[in-house]
């Protein structure tokens, strides 16, 4: 069974850093792209998620919101099978729960299947 899961969240001040876990199994990540998406504790009902990050299969470009540019860096580890999203200087607006799944076009969200748990995040002024 095809398989991600988020791990990695917690709590930390403002300027902190967290190291988020996108565990796959039952697929090589080699083959497939991967993102990570944003949500917001109090998103509206129907809003979409936010592509924080991807990277493609293969060649391995990334893409990076504008929000994240400098902070974040989405690193693939083939051996371990798992997507890490390094958050670094981590600010309030970045509080929310993160998801990991494979992006439709260059980093959005795909509009069919299903969703993992997610990983919370929360920063502290």
């Amino acid at each position: 069974q095809e398989q991600l899961v988020e791990s990695g969240g917690g709590s930390v001040h403002a300027g902190g850093s967290l190291r988020l876990s996108c565990a796959a199994s039952g697929f090589n990540i080699s083959y497939y792209d991967i993102g990570w998406f944003y949500e917001a504790l109090d998103q509206a009902p129907g809003k979409e998620r936010e592509g924080v990050s991807c990277i493609s299969s293969g060649d391995g470009n990334t893409y990076y919101a504008d929000s994240v540019k400098g902070r974040f860096t989405i690193i693939r580890d083939i051996a371990k099978n798992t997507v890490f999203l390094q958050m670094n200087n981590l600010k309030p607006e970045d509080t929310g729960v993160y998801y990991c799944r494979g992006p439709r076009g260059q980093c959005l969200p795909p509009l069919f299947g299903s969703w993992g748990r997610g990983t919370l995040v929360t920063v502290s002024s």
